[in-house]
C-alpha cells in the first residue's frame, strides 16, 4: 500500500466541502401529491371512452354490498343484545337470575 501524499487530506477536504455546499443548495423534497383536478379528468375520460357506466355500476355494487353488511351486522347485534331479555325472569328473584346465567354459560 502506498502512503498517502501530503495533498491527499486537502483534496479530500475540498471535495467534502464542495459536496456539502451543493447539498445545502438543494431544495427540500415536498411530498408527492396528486395534481389538481386529476380525479375529475379521470372520470371525464372514463365517461368519454364509454367506461363511465362500468365505473358507476361498480360503485353501485360496492354500495349495495356495504348496505347488506350493515343490515346483517345490525340484525345480529340486535338479536345478541336482546337474547337475554326473558320476560319470565323477575328482577327481584335472585335465584332465577343466577340460574339463567348458569344456563347461558353451560348451554351453547
Amino acid at each position: 500500500m502506498n502512503p498517502p501524499s501530503k495533498n491527499y487530506g486537502a483534496a479530500r477536504d475540498f471535495d467534502l466541502d464542495r459536496l456539502l455546499r451543493s447539498a445545502s443548495k438543494a431544495k427540500e423534497d415536498s411530498p408527492a401529491e396528486m395534481p389538481f383536478g386529476f380525479d375529475t379528468r379521470v372520470i371525464a375520460l372514463s365517461r368519454r371512452n364509454g367506461n363511465g357506466s362500468a365505473l358507476m355500476g361498480l360503485l353501485r355494487y360496492v354500495a349495495l354490498a356495504a348496505a347488506a353488511v350493515i343490515l346483517f351486522a345490525s340484525a345480529g347485534a340486535y338479536l345478541e343484545f336482546n337474547r337475554n331479555a326473558d320476560p319470565l325472569i323477575g328482577a327481584s328473584n335472585e335465584y332465577a337470575i343466577a340460574d339463567s346465567v348458569i344456563q347461558d354459560e353451560v348451554a351453547p
